[in-house]
């Protein structure tokens, strides 16, 4: 098989990793890639979002399936337009993305199928957002409905801050993304992640994970796009994950398909835990970002089987084999991670790095100038270990980190303290 990843992080080299170990892939290509990806397969220079430019690339190279790692490609239809030229590809429609595109539209997808979730109220007036704020009381959570890179959310422990937050917003500070504010519930529990394949009829369960969003140890400091990760979830036990499937998952998947638009891809579900019940925090309609580096770490060659399935309608027909194993992933970030990153900053000590089914590094924000490995990003690297114990893999992971020569980046030294 010709097959062709867009996209350039750490998700995306996870992905490559895994799939390039099959020996069904023949031919594997990654747009734009990066400088760890260019080391297992041809990274090409292609706009992603454009979707006229991906169909042109995948007849002119023969691709036989396309994997869309990013939420950006999936939200600008790319996926619709390889569909309608006869190209099998993995990833939800635009209609079905709407699921991560608006917050709004998963919280009326929930009312209709009855999935628990945090109460909630739209709002594209301020002050009528603020009224319901001094309604509800703080702690109270403040979110712009669309794609918003990441930042849109806001867990405001006073009402001060959630009134800021509807005014940013409101006012601008997201763009189109914070045209509409939607502000729920504030919920309390252990969250963690669940990552189901759908083929717009079957769910498919193929891993659990938890991250660590704050950017300082303990999980103190401002929230980022994770610092790291481990799976499974101990939190997420198999009580719990039936009845996710049952009355979260499968009622969601099976009310898209009765709107007419059937959910064909990962559908990341984010759930906060307590007192052995699950509620759904968000969706994501992609693998999560360090989550997808455990989970190819413990899935390997089997993930492009179950992503090819996935893509062709044929979940029925597979399943995921999982060994009675762990992973952990730990981001290297950059000076001034989640702010300003320091970029252009030279990376040493990856040359020679362990490159197993036990130890890998996966770029993120990395860049090659002049032969030298350079951070060109917030989160750089992710060094991530598997191991028969959580503590193994961490133990492999941190080994890793160590090895690394880069005094102007930083990482967390205690991910997977929870599970620890």
């Amino acid at each position: 098989m010709n097959i062709l990843i867009l996209g350039g992080g750490g998700r995306e080299h996870a992905l490559a990793w895994a799939i390039r170990q099959n020996p069904k892939c023949d031919r594997l290509i990654v747009a734009p890639g990066n400088p760890g990806i260019a080391a297992i397969a041809r990274c090409a220079d292609l706009a992603i979002t454009d979707d006229t430019a991906v169909a042109d690339f995948c007849q002119e190279h023969a691709i036989d399936l396309v994997v869309i790692g990013p939420e950006a490609p999936l939200a600008a239809g790319v996926a619709d337009t390889l569909r309608a030229a006869g190209i099998s590809v993995f990833g939800p429609s635009r209609a079905a993305a709407m699921l991560e595109a608006s917050k709004a539209f998963t919280k009326e997808i929930c009312d209709a199928c009855g999935a628990p979730t945090a109460r909630w109220a739209r709002f594209t007036d301020a002050a009528a957002a603020r009224d319901y704020v001094a309604a509800q009381g703080a702690p109270i959570v403040v979110k712009a409905d669309g794609l918003a890179a990441g930042k849109g959310v806001t867990v405001a422990m006073t009402e001060g801050e959630a009134r800021a937050a509807v005014d940013a917003a409101l006012g601008g500070a997201f763009g189109a993304a914070g045209a509409e504010v939607v502000i729920e519930e504030f919920m309390e529990g252990e969250e963690a992640s669940f990552f189901v394949l759908c083929d717009g009829r079957d769910c498919l369960p193929i891993g659990t994970a938890q991250d660590h969003k704050r950017v300082g140890e303990g999980d103190t400091g401002p929230n980022t796009g994770g610092m790291g990760a481990y799976s499974p979830a101990p939190v997420l036990t198999d009580a719990i994950q039936r009845a996710v499937m049952a009355q979260i998952v499968q009622p969601t998947v099976d009310e898209m398909a009765r709107r007419g638009t059937p959910f064909q891809g990962v559908l990341y579900a984010g759930l906060m835990i307590r007192d052995g019940r699950a509620r759904l925090v968000e969706y994501n309609v992609r693998f999560g970002d360090p989550e997808a580096q455990v989970l190819m770490m413990r899935l390997g060659a089997q993930a492009l089987d179950l992503i090819q399935a996935c893509a062709e309608g044929r979940l029925a027909e597979v399943s995921a084999n999982w060994a009675d194993d762990h992973a952990l992933t730990v981001v290297m970030a950059a000076d001034g991670y989640p702010g300003d990153p320091v970029r252009g900053t030279a990376i040493g000590g990856l040359d020679g790095a362990p490159e197993s089914a036990l130890q890998m590094m996966f770029h993120a924000g990395t860049a090659e100038v002049d032969g030298r490995i350079v951070a060109a990003g917030g989160r750089v690297l992710n060094a991530t270990g598997r191991g028969a114990t959580l503590a193994e893999a961490r133990d492999r992971a941190y080994a890793l980190v160590d090895a690394v020569d880069w005094p102007q980046g930083f990482h967390r030294r205690d991910i997977g303290w929870r599970a620890l």
